[in-house]
């Protein structure tokens, strides 16, 4: 039996690379063989911290009798979805049809076309209450093909066509602000308002969704929704679902109070948080805030940046097979490394029981008390005994997107606090745009500092794109826009519909060919491709020259329109989508000063509002300060909104005034 996840470049694939199944990557070749062998295609689809993936290919894919079934009866694909999403969202939305729900692991059986017949997630070995087990359903699957293989095959084509129709393009519905007040009204319909966030267990950071609101309560002057927003951010940062000793969030809280955590740490959700929390510590000027922003940055920098300067995809859920086994703590365990004292303070603070919150006793980490002087003391000691533990598997693999959004992350969060995380900014930049982009295309990841053979997706070009605009205004350096506005065009002539204005593919027009060609518009986890270059073509359009500016606002223009009724409908997930509507109802505003005045940049990054574009250089060095001179001599903020512009001004508390 051949090996050929011996040298993938997924860690994901490379954990299975040896079980007893005879695995293909996802290839041409392997429907071939289907095709030859006249059997089933088993498409089995995770990713490296996914706690049920683990759970199934050790209770399955690890057991030789059951693989030698599998590799009798069908050809078996394993796919990394954070390596090909594209193949994942195809097979995700058929999965949800067929069953109403979807996740991870997930388990399809498809034609040697590629047509999906039957769809699922986990399945046990044997039995449970309205479960089968996995070798049921191979067997099931393997009658039904052999006994009923033209049904079968005319079943897969009918479920292609209606899933055809269910993703097709959605019509033109303009988001004004009769939509974005009724969003921001039925989403706070959702709100928890004992625990923060929305809706119920299982509970996820809603980032995306807090960023609409904070804009919108900038724009409009919404105090519910601020408050919501800084309660919702006082929760998360205060549960479990926060890291309490060394930063960063987890995935999401399997509770509604945030208390018990879904152990693994995602690059995205942490990135898009750093960003909130950044946003929220300037507006608000709360302390906490600041604090979160500044840990979840160190957190990326501690143990997601790779030695060649781009950041890995995530922490493991598990450890050493056991969830939590990291991160939870007993009272007896605090008094060992603090001492009966400091061991009962920690125990108050952070919300120890005897009984515990978590399993056997022990407990997740909360912030649950006022803390004294010695709370810094405590942390430190608690985290340099939890390194002393067995630590989590990192999945290795820098993927274009997220690191693009972290890029944008940690260069807001340089300019609004501390020159280090720029640095990291500009090195991840380097390390992506000079690794990742080859021959002008993306590449969707690499590991080891090489790049894998999965083309970009549309979120890479729109994410990637979004931070290298952030960074162009956080450095002023012109390398980073040309950057940006090349992965802009690509993504404009190759992902667009060329009969539908607005409309955008999740592949290119000469990615692999599947039966179904992605195109989800929905923002869930993190921004849907489409919202991500609707929001870089926007900030692109206020930074760029005159002729590119018109270009792109039509762009992100018509993208936005497309989403009108997915905000509508469902704004929670619409989140960015509706972020950069708040934007482009504000203008987008942009503030270029002119000049080397650190007090009116200073002012710029402190009170301008989400979405806005703030650039400071010398007259004429970049083109959204060409035309734009000193003032007597002075330096110069020029502020505008949209097409119209305030007189400029060199005194802060009038930039201040202008901007409130």
């Amino acid at each position: 039996m051949a090996n050929r996840l011996a040298n993938a470049t997924s860690p994901y694939l490379l954990q299975h690379a040896d079980n007893p199944v005879d695995w293909w990557q996802w290839s041409p070749e392997a429907f071939e063989e289907a095709r030859r062998r006249d059997v089933p295609i088993l498409l089995s689809v995770g990713y490296a911290a996914c706690h049920w993936c683990h759970v199934m290919a050790h209770e399955s894919f690890e057991n030789p009798e059951i693989a030698a079934v599998m590799n009798e009866k069908f050809v078996n694909i394993k796919v990394d979805r954070e390596e090909r999403p594209d193949v994942d969202a195809v097979y995700m939305t058929a999965t949800q049809a067929m069953t109403g729900q979807g996740g991870w692991p997930m388990t399809c059986f498809l034609t040697p076309a590629g047509e999906p017949f039957q769809c699922g997630t986990y399945y046990p070995p044997t039995p449970r209450p309205g479960m089968p087990s996995f070798p049921q359903l191979l067997a099931a699957v393997d009658d039904a093909w052999q006994t009923r293989d033209a049904e079968v095959r005319d079943a897969g084509g009918r479920i292609v066509e209606e899933l055809r129709k269910q993703t097709a393009a959605l019509p033109q519905s303009t988001v004004d602000e009769q939509v974005l007040s009724s969003s921001a009204a039925s989403v706070l319909g959702d709100y928890d308002r004992r625990n923060g966030g929305f809706g119920g267990a299982p509970k996820f950071p809603p980032s995306m969704v807090l960023e609409f609101l904070l804009r919108h309560h900038e724009r409009t002057g919404s105090v519910e929704s601020l408050s919501i927003v800084t309660e919702t951010a006082h929760a998360m940062a205060n549960g479990g679902i926060y890291d309490q000793l060394d930063g960063g969030f987890a995935r999401y809280s399997v509770d509604a109070g945030w208390v018990v955590p879904h152990f693994e740490k995602m690059l995205y959700d942490n990135a898009l948080l750093l960003r909130l929390y950044t946003r929220l510590a300037l507006r608000t000027g709360e302390p906490r805030f600041r604090a979160v922003a500044e840990e979840t940055a160190d957190f990326l920098l501690n143990r997601l940046r790779t030695e060649a300067g781009g950041f890995a995809a995530s922490l493991d859920a598990d450890t050493e097979g056991v969830e939590g086994l990291t991160y939870a703590w007993t009272p007896e365990q605090l008094t060992e490394v603090l001492g009966e004292e400091d061991g009962a303070a920690a125990a108050r603070w952070f919300g120890v029981t005897a009984s515990g919150t978590f399993e056997e006793g022990a407990s997740t980490l909360q912030r649950k008390s006022e803390v004294d002087e010695r709370f810094d003391d405590v942390r430190r000691k608690l985290l340099d005994s939890r390194l002393t533990r067995p630590q989590p598997a990192r999945d290795d693999k820098v993927i274009t997107a997220w690191n693009g959004l972290a890029i944008g992350a940690l260069a807001q969060a340089g300019v609004a606090f501390g020159a280090r995380w720029l640095s990291a900014a500009v090195a991840a930049a380097e390390f992506v745009t000079s690794t990742h982009l080859v021959e002008d295309r993306l590449r969707r990841a690499s590991r080891d500092g090489v790049a894998g053979a999965a083309a970009g997706v549309l979120e890479d070009y729109g994410c990637l794109a979004d931070g290298l605009l952030t960074l162009h205004q956080a450095t002023a350096d012109p390398r980073w826009l040309t950057e940006a506005t090349g992965l802009l065009d690509t993504a404009l002539s190759r992902f667009g519909d060329q009969s539908a204005p607005g409309v955008y593919h999740d592949t290119a027009d000469d990615a692999d060919v599947l039966v179904l060609r992605p195109s989800d518009p929905g923002d869930n986890a993190s921004p849907s491709g489409a919202s991500a270059l609707a929001g870089a073509l926007l900030a692109a359009s206020a930074l760029v020259g005159p002729e590119d500016a018109s270009r792109y606002r039509t762009a992100a223009e018509e993208a936005v329109a497309r989403a009108g009724q997915l905000a509508a409908r469902a704004p929670r997930f619409a989140g960015h989508w509706l972020s950069v509507a708040e934007a482009m109802a504000a203008g987008p505003l942009q503030v270029a000063i002119v000049g080397t005045s650190p007090e009116l940049l200073r002012a710029a990054v402190e009170h301008a509002p989400g979405g806005a574009v703030v650039l400071a250089g010398e007259p004429n060095a970049l083109p959204l300060l060409t035309d734009r001179p000193l003032v007597d001599g002075r330096p110069a903020a020029y502020v505008c909104r949209g097409y119209v512009c305030d007189r400029p001004v060199t005194e802060v508390a009038d930039l201040v005034a202008a901007l409130r």
